[in-house]
């Protein structure tokens, strides 16, 4: 596995149980300078942190990719976010501890409210989880659930 690989599995959750375990909340706000599948190139503010990220295409069933991230100050964000793509990405994260990992729990606002999805980071793509109920469907490789897909295709219009 190389230095800059992510792997993640992602799920829809079903209920609002997680809501009691949440250890660490930020809102997020984002956009695409590319959302073409082969390189998505996302600018982010995270609570008071900014970040430009450039991600590889999935592999292994859309649970591995390329990653690579870097910690922008939050003005250059809010300069590179007026060039991105139309569609913001607006949404929670809450962070959850799972055993020697953390769910990240996305509650999505704007033209993507109603939409709640899990992300669980991994190790290796073999990785067998213990998930808690409140996690339902598998949704991992299913484009119409990345947030590139979402910023062009809002949930509400599903």
């Amino acid at each position: 596995m190389g230095k800059y690989e992510e792997i993640e599995r992602k799920f829809l959750v079903t209920s609002d149980m997680f809501q009691e375990l949440i250890t660490k909340s930020h809102r997020i706000v984002q956009g695409y300078l590319s959302s073409v599948p082969e390189r998505t190139v996302r600018v982010r503010i995270k609570g008071n942190k900014g970040f430009i990220t450039v991600k590889g295409q999935s592999r292994e069933g859309g649970m591995a990719r390329f990653e690579w991230e870097k910690e922008i100050a939050v003005a250059e964000a809010e300069q590179l976010l007026r060039l991105c793509e139309p569609g913001v990405i607006d949404k929670t994260r809450h962070e959850i501890p799972l055993g020697k990992h953390t769910i990240e729990v996305d509650v999505f606002q704007g033209e993507n409210e109603g939409l709640v999805i899990a992300e669980i980071e991994l190790e290796k793509a073999e990785e067998q989880l213990s998930l808690p109920s409140w996690i339902g469907k598998e949704v991992t490789g299913d484009e119409r659930y990345y947030n590139s897909f979402l910023s062009k295709h809002p949930f509400r219009s599903w």
